[in-house]
């Protein structure tokens, strides 16, 4: 379609969506986010959901990095080059990714930056599972951020392919949550059934293999 038509449709999508997925989202953060913890928001965009995260959580801190920066952001904003985290080993106490990993040719080099900087990481992202899953996904996708110029490389992951790059990495996941209610019902029951998981990882090893 073209880029009017995603824009229309886009309208209409943060009309009835955007608002409750921030607030979901954030709310999910905010439960599963260790005690105290500093966080480093990869991909952060506006910085919403993390300032959401903050609000509810006065006891943590996020600050964020991103690809772009926008005019106009809710948290601190550095940019980087999509690849090397710039920060030190060890540098947060967590390294968060809002759907973010999916917009990557190869999620496994952020994994890996993350496993170094934090000693946990917090993912919400994709399952490639259940009936027509890559096309429910690639629909979603596009509605939400063909208009800005987002990259969408499509890149979803089943669970397999999400649990053998933890391990490869180093990474095992302490909490896990596949029913996030991101939408209100019936169209939960098509764009959110086995499609969305948001995990919290620890390291299984002192450090991310090389």
């Amino acid at each position: 379609m073209s880029r009017s038509h995603s824009g229309a449709i886009g309208a209409l999508h943060d009309n009835i969506v955007h608002g409750r997925r921030t607030r979901v989202l954030s709310d999910w953060f905010s439960k599963i986010a260790p005690q105290g913890s500093r966080i480093l928001d990869v991909g952060c965009g506006d910085g919403l959901i993390a300032a959401l995260l903050q609000s509810k959580r006065p006891d943590v801190s996020v600050q964020g990095i991103d690809v772009l920066l926008r005019e106009k952001s809710n948290i601190p904003v550095t940019m980087f080059d999509g690849s090397h985290i710039p920060f030190p080993d060890d540098s947060f106490d967590v390294v968060m990714f809002s759907d973010v990993l999916h917009h990557t040719e190869d999620p496994e080099i952020l994994l890996r930056e993350a496993g170094r900087v934090g000693k946990r990481v917090m993912i919400k992202d994709h399952y490639r599972e259940g009936i027509v899953a890559r096309q429910r996904l690639r629909f979603m996708d596009w509605v939400g951020n063909a208009r800005f110029g987002v990259a969408l490389p499509y890149n979803y992951w089943s669970r397999r392919q999400w649990s053998l790059a933890w391990s490869q990495i180093g990474l095992e996941s302490e909490q896990m949550v596949t029913k996030l209610g991101l939408y209100p019902k019936p169209a939960d029951w098509i764009f959110g059934a086995q499609l969305h998981f948001i995990t919290l990882l620890k390291r299984s090893a002192p450090h991310p293999a090389d």
